[in-house]
């Protein structure tokens, strides 16, 4: 049975098209949708591009009310990815989809996570603390942001002349080499 997964992006979507790409023709996964709580997101134009059906929600129609549980609940998704969603889950997801929704951070957790730590504010941090490593770290989603059980975690070195910029891409080739593969994974236990 095709196990269906369900991406979250707030933003423009590098992670959510991967991820779609390493699926598309898999034998048991499938990318069922993309939603997004950014109507301005390039992410939409890649769902549209790749042929993904998408959601744009509202703060209230996520946590207040039971329209984004119930789109995903009407598709029969199995899995939640978040891949650059910057908001926290409300409790009611968590609790539907226990132990079925990942999140990957730009940082080896727990050091430089929780609110506000995204994008290159967690780089900018990792550089101006002069770290000698970074990585990724994929987790379970829990009530708290960045708090969840970690699945997973790679690093790699951070050179002298290194540059929050630099740091970035260097998560980033991470995240493309394995958030799906971790994925895959998680999704067929």
């Amino acid at each position: 049975m095709t196990k269906r997964i369900a991406i979250f992006a707030s933003g423009s979507g590098t992670n959510t098209e991967n991820i779609v790409k390493y699926f598309s023709h898999h034998p048991s996964v499938q990318v069922s949708c993309i939603l997004t709580n950014n109507d301005k997101a390039y992410v939409i134009e890649r769902a549209k591009l790749l042929g993904i059906p998408y959601l744009v929600f509202n703060k209230e129609q996520f946590a207040a009310t039971d329209f984004v549980l119930s789109y995903l609940l009407d598709n029969k998704i199995d899995f939640i990815v978040l891949a650059g969603f910057l908001w926290l889950v409300p409790e009611k997801f968590i609790k539907r989809f226990n132990k079925k929704i990942i999140n990957i951070h730009p940082a080896l957790l727990p050091k430089y996570g929780g609110k506000g730590m995204y994008g290159m504010n967690v780089h900018n941090a990792i550089y101006q603390n002069k770290e000698t490593e970074t990585g990724i770290t994929v987790h379970y989603v829990n009530e708290v942001y960045d708090e969840g059980a970690i699945i997973f975690q790679v690093k790699c070195r951070i050179e002298p002349e290194d540059t929050p910029e630099s740091i970035a891409q260097k998560a980033h080739r991470l995240e493309y080499e394995h958030y799906p593969k971790i994925i895959e994974t998680i999704v067929l236990g």
